[in-house]
């Protein structure tokens, strides 16, 4: 009885899940058609829920599927692979998602602050995994990329206290260099 050879693949990961202590859902993205519609996925998300969140336990297989799981205040994260999945992989890409955020949102990891802050958490998974393939387990790398996407917004994008801010801190400036050219030498250079 042999076993199937199964072929290397940069695709681990197959979803990474955020919810809530009720278990309703707050992020998930999936790569891959496993659960194609958002019923079947609400249904698994409740299933992994259900045997998960009484348990102090890091990993779980379920439905054929590796899941990796930590919970923190009110918010329980996951990433699943499949049953052949490297476990230490799967970890080393949660522990990532949630130092990178705890690091963003000033280690206040909560529903509240997670919610305001959810921009910042599409970035971080967007960075981590991309296409369900894992792109970084660093989290100090992660925070910095983040940030630097941050300043990138276009325009377009950005709220208004942000655009005023871009626009205004030149204007003040020219205005400060322009009151100091009218200034007697004597007082400009001691």
């Amino acid at each position: 009885m042999d076993s199937p050879i199964l072929e290397p693949s940069l695709y681990t990961v197959k979803a990474v899940l955020i919810l809530d202590n009720d278990g309703d859902r707050l992020y998930a993205k999936y790569y891959d058609d496993t659960y194609p519609t958002v019923k079947e996925q609400k249904a698994f998300e409740k299933n992994i829920f259900n045997k998960t969140h009484r348990t102090d336990s890091e990993i779980a297989l379920l439905e054929g599927l590796t899941v990796v799981y930590k919970s923190n205040i009110d918010l329980f994260f996951y990433v699943i692979g499949s049953s052949h999945e490297n476990e230490l992989m799967l970890m080393a890409v949660l522990n990532c998602l949630f130092d990178s955020l705890s690091q963003m949102l000033r280690k206040n990891v909560e529903r509240r602050a997670l919610l305001e802050n959810m921009e910042g958490l599409f970035l971080a998974v967007d960075e981590i995994v991309d296409g369900g393939v894992i792109l970084e387990s660093d989290p100090q790398q992660v925070v910095h990329r983040v940030a630097l996407r941050g300043d990138d917004v276009p325009l377009t994008e950005q709220t208004v206290t942000q655009v005023r801010k871009t626009f205004l801190a030149p204007l003040s400036a020219i205005k400060f260099k322009s009151s100091i050219n009218w200034l007697p030498p004597s007082l400009l250079w001691p």
